[in-house]
Order: structure tokens, then sequence, then C-alpha cells
């Protein structure tokens, strides 16, 4: 089967994401106006029948030259089970074309499971350390197969951390949705989850949807947020962009929420949809009144709210593999399984150099950034 790989307009990209039920917002039209330091650009796979994939790729120029390293984020959006050979064959085509000297694709395909009654024992073992080396609770062969197929085609796998900033975690935590109600998910969780929710509501902290005018106080406490956790801040105008970009492609693509207590911003977050799928994408709290549990309480709300748009997934992004009590990174899956759901491993990213010079030189370079 002959399959081809052109440029599409943002109308027929969405129309085709929508057909498929989700995909990463990563893969969207609109993300490439967030992400103004690329150049961005919708692509279409089409075969006799017409349209079978898409994705959107994002060309970052190499300093002082006309070259570029194309970046599909989370995607594109195929079907990974079918001729991934003559998929990925042309678009190396049409990026080689393009003047892309090396690919980096995040084929979102997840290879292996672990419920939260497994990652609670596996973090109350000392002796183990990686997640990875915990047996999963479910693998998936014919993802796990995939991995053999792209580096038979001459695809590297990256590190999932250092070396390119644009990187998305290998790792995430999930919390099914599907089929269940909100008395499901909320009895799923730990007994401090629980309590905290009910905390949060006996002191009183409300949780409302804002508007973009109030993304100044959420960037207020964000930036507290990144001194305490020690991470580098985005600007206030990140997020303007982010909003007015995804906003304009769905009113209901990116939500804010603001927890206040006694009329204090004590916790705001962002919301993603796409689809079936939710993420949560960014989250802010006080150091003062951290006792009334206002990240709690919004995220509780964010579940409920995604659950009501008919989202299967509530995706709370990334987590590393350690389960180190030693590893300050260990915190962050501790309070993520209390949800009661799942991590997941992806894939992860993979990279096709075409120009075997550049790529290594652009590599160090990326490197070198940080």
């Amino acid at each position: 089967m002959t399959i081809r790989v052109r440029p599409i307009s943002s109308e027929e990209h969405l129309s085709f994401v929508a057909s498929r039920g989700t995909a990463s917002f990563l893969q969207t039209p609109a993300w490439a106006a967030v992400k103004a330091e690329w150049r961005g650009e919708s692509l279409g796979w089409f075969d006799e029948s017409g349209l079978v994939g898409a994705g959107l790729v994002l060309y970052r120029q190499v300093p002082r030259l006309k070259r570029y390293l194309a970046y599909l984020p989370e995607g594109p959006v195929l079907d990974w089970s079918g001729d991934v050979e003559a998929a990925l064959t042309a678009l190396r085509d049409h990026l080689k074309a393009n003047g892309a000297f090396g690919i980096r694709i995040g084929p979102p395909v997840v290879t292996r499971r672990w419920a939260a009654a497994t990652l609670k024992a596996a973090l109350a073992d000392d002796v183990l350390t990686r997640l990875g080396d915990v047996p999963a609770d479910h693998a998936d062969e014919a993802a796990i197969a995939l991995a053999g197929r792209l580096r038979r085609l001459g695809w590297r796998e990256q590190a999932a951390e250092g070396g390119f900033s644009a990187g998305q975690p290998k790792y995430n935590f999930q919390v099914p949705l599907a089929g269940r109600s909100e008395d499901d998910v909320l009895k799923a969780m730990n007994q401090l989850w629980r309590r905290n929710i009910k905390k949060a509501a006996k002191q009183g902290v409300e949780v409302s949807l804002g508007t973009r005018d109030d993304l100044a106080e959420f960037h207020r406490v964000y930036v507290e947020t990144a001194e305490r956790d020690h991470f580098t801040p985005r600007p206030l105008s990140y997020f303007h962009t982010m909003w007015d970009a995804m906003t304009a492609e769905d009113p209901q693509r990116l939500r804010l929420y603001l927890a206040h207590h006694e009329g204090d911003l004590v916790a705001s977050t962002t919301l993603v949809q796409v689809g079936t799928h939710a993420w949560y994408s960014y989250g802010a709290s006080t150091t003062a009144k951290r006792e009334v549990r206002g990240s709690n309480a919004v995220q509780w709300q964010m579940m409920r709210d995604a659950l009501a748009a008919g989202a299967d997934v509530y995706d709370m992004r990334g987590i590393t593999d350690t389960l180190d009590s030693d590893d300050p990174h260990v915190g962050l899956l501790q309070f993520k399984v209390g949800t009661g759901g799942e991590a997941v491993e992806y894939l992860g990213e993979w990279d096709l150099p075409i120009n075997r010079p550049l790529y290594a030189a652009f590599t160090a370079y990326m490197k070198r950034r940080g």
C-alpha cells in the first residue's frame, strides 16, 4: 500500500483527531501557536482510501543554517499496529525534502501498566529502586514489539531525561474514568486523599472556574511554587498565549481552576481535554494555608468535571521511574498513587538522524543549553 504525507489544513487536522476520539493536546494545531520558538505544520497521511493519519510537526532551526530538527511530540496520530514502516518512510521523505536533518517522534503507545496496589507495595520494598524493574500488571506485547520495528528502521530510543528540553515523559500517571462514577473514583483513593478532600470541604475551600483575566493570579501562585520547588517558571505571557490559542480552537480545550479559602487563593491548576482524554497540565499552591488542602480539592474537582465531560482518562502527566525513598522525585509518585490510579509506560521518544553530522552537532548544542 502506498502512503503519502503532505501538509493539511488545521480544519482537516482537527476533524481527523475528532474522528479518532482523542489525541495528545501536543498534536493539535493550536500547540504550534503555543510553541512560538518553533515553526509548526499540520501533516496528513494518505492512502488510496483517503486521510489515515495526522500530526503536528514542530521545526527547530539549526543556528545560522536553514536546516531543522522535526519534532512530533506525543505523535503522530496513526494506526501504530498497521504499516508503520510505510507511514514513517513517507514522513521521513516529506521532512527530508523540507530541510530536516533529523526527526523526533513520540508514539502515543502504552507498553506497560502498574496498578496502585502494585505501586504501593513497590514503594514499600527497600530492594526495588526503579519502576521498570517491577513486574507490570499489564504488558502489551504488540506495543513492546513496536520498539524492535523502529530500531530496524534506524530509529534510536532517547533517554527519558536530559539532552532535549522539549522531551516528554516516558512514564505517566493516569486515573481511569471509563465506566466509573464519582463514587467509584473516590472510593479507589487512599484514606489520606479522601480525608484531605473532606477536610478541604469542611474548611470551606471553594473551587471555581477562572477566565483569562485570572491567569495573573494563577501565575503569582505558580511563581511562588517554582521558588519553593526549585524549577524555572514560565512567564505569564506563555499562559496568555496558551489560553488564546487553545480556547480559540475549542472553548473547552483549556480550563483554569481556582481554589479559594476565605477569599485567599490557595491553589490553582489548568486542565486540558481533547476528546476522551483529560490532562492535569499546570499546578500551583501557596505555602500559606497548606493545611486547608486546596490542592486536593482542586484535583478532585478536575476529576469530577473530566468525568462529567465524557473523559475516559484523567492524566496527571509525568513521573520519574524512581522508587528510591532517598530520591526527592519519589514524593510525586507517592502523591499521585493516593488517587488510586495507575502508572503507565509509553514507548518513549525516538530519533531518526537524516544528516548524521548535523544531528550530532545539534544534540551536543542542546545538551550545552540544558
